[in-house]
């Protein structure tokens, strides 16, 4: 399976990320240790299958905390991410200010509440915000493309697989 469009969004991601982290950096409380935003979250399959490659071809099986309640991450051990270098988009971008359509067709902006406490929410702008939707579409189409060309009669293009389910298809 070829993930190199996927690879190349989550690049484009972290770039944008990593400019908003400096951008913001006084008001970011995110740093090792932090996990508040740590959850089993669902995925689309064009991720999921990325991430069980490149944990396999890492060859090492990452140790999979099965002592936390149903909507914590599976891979968070000791307050670190066990798969950081393959996380999944979505955990690329927590604590950013994140910009997104709310379901009354309004923009709508979130942050980690330990975030830009002391931050005028007037001052975010399209130039200082994720733009979620934007990277979420392109995501989706990706996924689209990528459920067709590897033919997953199991899934369809809206489907996600919950991150827990990764344990079931990473081999020792």
């Amino acid at each position: 399976m070829d993930f190199t469009a996927y690879k190349t969004l989550r690049n484009n991601i972290d770039e944008l990320s990593d400019n908003l982290e400096t951008q913001h950096k006084k008001h970011m409380k995110c740093k090792a240790g932090c996990d508040l935003c740590c959850m089993d979250y669902s995925i689309f399959p064009v991720e999921f299958y990325s991430i069980v490659e490149a944990l396999r071809e890492r060859g090492d099986k990452p140790d999979f905390n099965t002592n936390k309640d149903e909507s914590s991450c599976i891979f968070l051990n000791n307050h670190k991410c066990e798969i950081y270098a393959e996380r999944p988009i979505i955990c690329r971008t927590h604590g950013l200010p994140l910009l997104y359509m709310n379901e009354d067709n309004g923009w709508e902006l979130s942050a980690c509440e330990l975030n830009f406490t002391e931050f005028d929410m007037e001052e975010f702008s399209e130039e200082n915000t994720f733009p979620q939707d934007k990277f979420n579409s392109k995501l989706y189409l990706l996924n689209k493309e990528f459920i067709a060309k590897n033919q997953f009669s199991d899934y369809s293009e809206f489907d996600l697989i919950p991150i827990k389910e990764l344990a079931k298809h990473i081999k020792t």
